[in-house]
């Protein structure tokens, strides 16, 4: 390995405070516990947020899209009607995060329902590859897992995406006090 990369990866921990990743960790995992305690209202503040988000992105697509006088008329209010429409998309999430979470599950349901229908016929086509059953599996799993979302509308929708989010700052926070008390290791 070159001395380029393992300057960027700081092997020796120097610099470093453990401390600092620990206390982060122990907060992450703490937001994760509280996260799950209510995923359904995590759920809900985060399909606010996007839609805050959203908004944000609209305002300045219009913005954008009047700027530029170059572009051609019909460009100019092609690109500002994107914008309205994502103004609209964000207000009607803060309106009804409800609503708004379950049509963000449907979405995900038929991206997973398409993506492991995709994944599945593919490996039937690779059927000459020893390997070709991993991809299969894989689709089938993808395929179930979407059903499975979309056959528990509207409860799914409610708390997926509260779920995903208190799993990942528990892990987070796991991973990162674990980081420290391995560079407090290397230190003593």
């Amino acid at each position: 390995m070159s001395d380029r990369f393992v300057s960027f990866r700081n092997p020796s921990g120097q610099g470093l405070k453990p401390g600092w990743f620990i206390g982060v960790g122990i907060f992450f995992v703490l937001l994760g516990m509280l996260a799950w305690t209510d995923v359904v209202t995590t759920t809900l503040a985060s399909v606010v947020i996007l839609g805050v988000l959203l908004i944000m992105a609209g305002m300045a697509q219009v913005l954008q899209s009047f700027m530029h006088r170059g572009l051609s008329v019909s460009g100019q209010w092609l690109s500002g009607i994107m914008g309205i429409f994502y103004i609209i998309a964000g207000l009607l999430m803060i309106e009804e995060p409800a609503t708004g979470s379950v049509f963000l599950t449907a979405v995900l349901a038929g991206c997973l329902i398409f993506a492991g229908l995709s994944r599945t016929f593919w490996a039937a086509g690779h059927r000459g590859l020893s390997t070709w059953w991993t991809a299969a599996a894989s689709g089938l799993v993808t395929l179930l897992v979407g059903i499975l979302l979309y056959a528990t509308l509207p409860w799914s929708g409610l708390s997926l995406f509260g779920t995903l989010i208190a799993v990942e700052l528990i892990f987070a926070g796991i991973a990162a006090i674990l980081f420290g008390m391995s560079l407090r290791k290397n230190a003593l």
